[in-house]
């Protein structure tokens, strides 16, 4: 289910949205996610971020990976949808109850009435702040089982898995190019899920056991190798993003697939291999 946004997204906008009102919005988001994921964690409740704020929060160069947000995503266990509910609700944060049942109980959705609507007034419209809960799966294009991987410390899920949920996208817009061009310069790639290090062969094991999420990931993998000229970036990270594409393409491409990845692989696009999602954040 595609995810409702706020903030500089949304109605057509009249003028350029000012820097500052983008920053300033995303540092309300920033605090506002900690707020939520503390007051989780003091009950027992695990929640981590996920989506664009998680690599802004494992972000180095602000000047490059500074972008507008449309919400906050979050990723928790599906066996503390009731009690994510009180918590929001004693946070000012109502549920909207349709997404619940619209996924099957995948997904939750909390809403109030948004802090910012004078100052965006003029931009577009800033009716409501939302944050979106996914329960254990992550489910976009492809879904990514998170249920043993939220780590009780820290603030996002692993680096590794925040990676993944931008490569496994079927259509790549610039505020993810420019999410996956972050990662890709500011975390090292290692062999385990160690903090500011992508875990290469858990990337290389899940592309391995399903190829459509195989396909759209070594797609995109050629696709920003292609983009990396578009970007501002210097003579040194330029070529340190590019070495990192070529590492994960090779490495997806050298492990060993399975009988059912490689069944999978001769029907190829014939068949549809991904969900269809209007936007992402």
């Amino acid at each position: 289910m595609k995810p409702t946004s706020f903030g500089a997204t949304g109605a057509a906008m009249e003028a350029p949205v000012p820097l500052e009102l983008i920053l300033a919005t995303r540092e309300d988001m920033i605090a506002d996610a900690r707020r939520i994921i503390d007051a989780a964690r003091e009950q027992g409740i695990v929640l981590r971020l996920i989506g664009g704020l998680a690599v802004r929060f494992h972000c180095e160069t602000l000047d490059f990976c500074e972008r507008d947000h449309g919400d906050i995503d979050l990723v928790g266990h599906r066996r503390d949808a009731n009690r994510l509910a009180t918590l929001f609700a004693g946070l000012g944060l109502e549920e909207n109850v349709h997404v619940r049942l619209a996924t099957g109980g995948r997904q939750l959705q909390f809403a109030r009435e948004g802090r910012h609507r004078k100052e965006w007034a003029r931009y577009g419209q800033h009716y409501d702040d939302h944050v979106d809960v996914f329960l254990d799966t992550f489910k976009m294009d492809h879904a990514i089982d998170l249920t043993d991987r939220l780590d009780p410390e820290g603030y996002t899920i692993t680096v590794s898995d925040v990676l993944l949920t931008k490569l496994q996208m079927a259509n790549l817009n610039e505020k993810d190019e420019r999410d996956i061009f972050t990662l890709l310069q500011d975390l090292e790639l290692g062999t385990a899920d160690d903090p500011g290090a992508v875990d290469v062969p858990y990337l290389a094991r899940l592309c391995a056991r399903d190829w459509g999420l195989f396909h759209d990931v070594e797609s995109n993998l050629a696709f920003l190798r292609a983009r990396l000229d578009v970007y501002d970036l210097g003579p040194a990270e330029r070529d340190r993003v590019r070495t990192n594409l070529a590492r994960l393409e090779g490495a997806i491409q050298a492990e060993p697939k399975s009988r059912a990845w490689r069944l999978r692989a001769r029907v190829g696009t014939r068949r549809p291999w991904h969900d269809t999602v209007e936007e992402q954040d």
